[in-house]
């Protein structure tokens, strides 16, 4: 059994395993917060709908601000935007999740993975430096942040070095070609796994609830969605 062999069964399980039950663990002390209830009375009716239209609303700039929008504000979407691509739809990426789960859709031609991937690493750079050089972020950053952005980095810089030749010839040749960078990119993104429920990037499952919150919180105060 090699390093590869490693990356790809006992470790790569062990990963997804502190995984769920990292993210397990965090939802229960979630639910297990106390909830202090609001005095004063209700304004007006907020629903649930309300609450996900709200936050949903609130995922792009107002129309005031996107006027005096900057690199700051727009750079997290192509971050998101690029690793939603790079993930969800690179074919051997979707091949790996279809090993796993059993689904499996369509893939992206692979120069859009290149060009996701390029935007992705760009973007994660320019967020490093605005974080080191902006005086607020750089006064609000914790260690945190600068381990999430380690493990968000390792798996894009290692992956584009197994990139070698193009998709459909790496899946129509079956065995893995690159053992050694594959098992480092494997290695990389079971780090990721790993560290997934206890940094921030946790936010990929709460921001939308906590959106909802605040929005239903406001909503329920009488200022508009």
């Amino acid at each position: 059994m090699d390093l590869l062999d490693w990356a790809r069964g006992p470790l790569l399980y062990a990963a997804l395993t502190v995984f769920v039950l990292g993210a397990a663990w965090r939802f229960y002390a979630l639910y297990r917060l106390p909830v202090t209830p609001v005095a004063a009375p209700v304004r007006k009716s907020f629903s649930g709908s309300d609450a996900l239209r709200a936050a949903l609303a609130r995922m792009w700039p107002r129309k005031g601000f996107r006027a005096s929008a900057t690199l700051v504000t727009f750079n997290p979407y192509v971050f998101h935007i690029g690793l939603a691509l790079v993930f969800f739809g690179y074919a051997p990426h979707i091949a790996f999740i279809r090993r796993l789960t059993g689904l499996s859709w369509p893939a992206l031609p692979d120069m859009v993975m290149y060009v996701a991937a390029a935007a992705t690493i760009m973007s994660l750079l320019l967020a490093l430096m605005f974080k080191l050089t902006d005086p607020v972020l750089k006064k609000i950053s914790r260690a945190d942040d600068l381990v999430t952005w380690a493990v968000m980095m390792l798996p894009l810089v290692t992956g584009m070095a197994v990139v070698g030749e193009p998709s459909s010839a790496l899946l129509a040749q079956g065995n893995a070609v690159y053992r050694d960078p594959l098992a480092i990119h494997l290695l990389s993104l079971e780090l990721l796994l790993a560290w997934f429920p206890f940094g921030k990037l946790m936010h990929a499952f709460l921001v939308l609830p906590a959106r909802m919150q605040l929005a239903t919180f406001l909503g329920r105060r009488g200022v508009p969605p």
